[in-house]
């Protein structure tokens, strides 16, 4: 029984760049002059790819944020990283780098890490409360600036920052590459600092009293989990509610403290976001994803609300 809910992941998984619009043969995926082979080579499998570890990277650095945070509703976003990225790709598209928004979405990320590593140094006791609250402001801030840009845009240049902020899945194989070898980075520094994630759960001064560097571990678990949400944001788009709600759900489906489902909120991070793409693609045009993630995210987690 307990294997069951893996093997229709990997069913999903296999399944899922067989939807579409354009319908797949299954015998021509191995014959590289058929429109089947490059359809499902070369934009399906990539999204799938894409899909899987963005939605890990999302979830661990929503199991991260809210053991650090000890809130509920913390997530990757809460340091204003997705914001920045959004202004970035905004700035980027209205000043004529159409193609690059990728790099100034980038950019923006990266900056507003810069800024919390800045504001660290001026304060003598910036800790992750201040560190939350700062996040909080610069994503109002950001979110005035990114309102600016969109008025000053013409028509053509509004759409694609619009479509932008939906979020998206549509990737090459390099970006896929390119998440996955983060998104693996980062799981790894997760489950390095397991033992200091324990602590931290039951609180700051429990793990301060178990000789725990809290502030260190701090930093380099929100350094690391934004810099990856950056190149996800970068490359997606913002996508809300998974580093929201996963976290909770595998939390009440195996009654287990999180130190210890890192690798499942991992994984089913990663199948709910498939999930959710292949939904996004059943029809006769493609629905951003950030609404379908946002439509299975909000109703989830007032029901997780409901039965607390």
């Amino acid at each position: 029984m307990k294997n069951i809910p893996i093997i229709l992941a990997m069913i999903l998984i296999i399944y899922s760049p067989f939807i579409g619009q354009v319908d797949i043969i299954l015998k021509d995926i191995l014959d590289s002059s058929s429109i089947s082979y490059q359809i499902f080579w070369e934009i399906r499998v990539p999204r799938v790819i894409v899909g899987f570890f963005v939605g890990s990277l999302l979830s661990i650095g929503g199991l991260v944020f809210q053991s650090i945070f000890r809130n509920s509703l913390s997530s990757p976003y809460t340091l204003g990283v997705a914001s920045g990225a959004s202004l970035g790709v905004g700035v980027g598209v209205v000043f004529g780098f159409v193609g690059m928004g990728w790099l100034f979405g980038f950019i923006g990320a990266l900056s507003t890490i810069v800024i919390h590593l800045i504001i660290s140094m001026k304060i003598q006791r910036y800790d992750s409360s201040s560190m939350l609250l700062v996040g909080i402001s610069l994503s109002f801030f950001y979110s005035a600036l990114f309102m600016i840009i969109l008025y000053i845009s013409n028509l053509e240049e509004s759409y694609e920052i619009i479509r932008f902020t939906m979020g998206s899945l549509e990737s090459t194989l390099s970006d896929a590459l390119i998440l996955s070898y983060v998104s693996i980075i980062i799981l790894f520094i997760v489950i390095f600092f397991k033992k200091e994630l324990r602590f931290l759960l039951i609180s700051h001064q429990y793990a301060l009293l178990k000789g725990i560097n809290v502030v260190k571990v701090d930093y380099i678990l929100l350094i690391s989990i934004s810099i990856g949400v950056g190149v996800a944001v970068s490359i997606t788009g913002p996508i809300g509610f998974v580093g929201l709600i996963i976290p909770h759900i595998i939390r009440e489906i195996y009654q287990k403290s999180s130190d210890r489902l890192i690798l499942e909120i991992f994984f089913y991070g990663g199948i709910f976001l498939i999930f959710c793409d292949m939904i996004a693609r059943v029809g006769s045009s493609d629905i951003p994803i950030g609404v379908v993630s946002s439509s299975f995210g909000a109703p989830l987690m007032i029901y997780l609300i409901l039965r607390r």
